[in-house]
């Protein structure tokens, strides 16, 4: 089994990560996002409580609404690379289009189910200044997640 989580391509476990690194890494998920229909590239890394990190990009599709948005599918490979039982401790999201991207509803909604409320998310946003990156705890960026408790 570790030799296929290691033979994955672009798979990326980093110990001791600097906040640059994890940029990077978003930057070149987003390099490789598919948006034909927007133009607009994000992409998103996770840092896993083992110490992983697990990139995404965006995959648009004709039909909008099933589209997937970086976040997302960085969660989605990281539970397919390490099972359910995914924590997440950090999440960097850029984009190529320097506009603001904060993760949507959605994205923070499914966050939920795998992050703690004090980790930090940094993702680009409106500042007095124009857009930069700002960081905030997750508790801040969803302050009523649904839960049902079922955990």
């Amino acid at each position: 089994m570790e030799s296929t989580k290691a033979a994955l391509s672009e798979q990326t476990v980093v110990q001791n990560l600097d906040e640059s690194s994890l940029h990077e890494l978003a930057m070149t998920a987003a390099a490789h996002a598919y948006a034909p229909y927007s133009g607009f590239r994000v992409g998103a890394a996770i840092v896993l409580t083992n110490g992983s990190v697990v990139t995404g990009a965006n995959v648009e599709n004709v039909s909008y609404g099933l589209t997937i948005c970086a976040e997302r599918s960085a969660i989605v490979r990281a539970i397919a690379e390490f099972g359910p039982e995914i924590h997440i401790a950090a999440v960097e999201v850029v984009n190529l289009n320097n506009a603001p991207s904060p993760p949507c509803g959605a994205c923070r909604q499914v966050l939920a189910e795998f992050i703690a409320p004090d980790a930090y998310v940094t993702f680009p946003a409106h500042t007095h200044s124009g857009v930069a990156a700002i960081t905030l705890p997750f508790r801040d960026l969803l302050p009523h997640a649904f839960d049902l408790q079922l955990k």
